[in-house]
């Protein structure tokens, strides 16, 4: 089987070169783990960290958010022939033990999506994150009819079957919430796993904020 773990990176040069040093490139079950980098039009250091990771780099001419470079990642996988799809944020967020934990569902064939729930088991979490990620739980369930407990979450695993089917359209933060339309739309097994995330004065700047909600509730709509 061959994995592909795909990282959404917008001038992220301070963390870049770590996080792909965190991911395990041997995993059981995987003959083959490839890591790509998406960078979504940085301007700072972003690609080259990247490239000298030994990391596959693609590079937007221009920023076209989050939903844009994970449409770059699902189409390289699919054009590329993967058995099994990660998307790991870039900010530092994520343990690459968890990564490990969160593709086993598929690997028994259990799971088309697993979803990284940081929430699950009461993590220790700013609570304005709480608050923001309380409030795209219930605005995904109540739009698209299917609840997670960790919606926004970055930390996600798609089987072959997923990552054919799932097109997404959006461009921007939204697209955490589309991908579960996609599932309901598509009966894809969902499940999740309870992680561990890192939270730094960096991290915390980066994602879903309270500001913002309103922006990604219209674009949503």
């Amino acid at each position: 089987m061959k994995l592909l773990i795909g990282i959404p990176a917008y001038n992220e040069e301070q963390m870049i070169g770590n996080v792909i040093g965190s991911i395990p490139i041997k995993i059981k079950g995987f003959e083959k783990v490839d890591i790509l980098v998406v960078d979504d039009g940085s301007t700072d250091g972003t690609k080259h960290i990247a490239q000298t990771k030994s990391a596959i780099v693609l590079s937007h001419i221009i920023n076209r958010g989050l939903g844009g470079a994970l449409k770059t990642i699902f189409t390289y996988a699919l054009q590329n022939h993967y058995d099994v799809l990660v998307t790991f944020d870039a900010d530092g967020q994520h343990l690459g033990e968890d990564l490990v934990k969160l593709v086993q569902p598929i690997i028994g064939g259990k799971k088309d999506v697993v979803i990284g729930t940081r929430w699950k088991y009461r993590a220790k979490f700013p609570f304005s994150r709480y608050l923001v990620n309380q409030y795209a739980n219930f605005i995904t369930w109540f739009l698209f009819g299917i609840y997670s407990t960790d919606s926004q979450s970055g930390l996600r695993a798609f089987d072959i079957d997923a990552i054919q089917k799932i097109q997404i359209t959006s461009d921007g933060m939204e697209v955490s919430s589309e991908f579960f339309k996609e599932i309901k739309t598509h009966k894809l097994r969902l499940g999740e796993v309870s992680i561990s995330p890192i939270y730094t004065d960096y991290s915390k700047r980066k994602g879903q904020r309270l500001d913002n909600a309103p922006e990604v509730l219209f674009r949503l709509l």
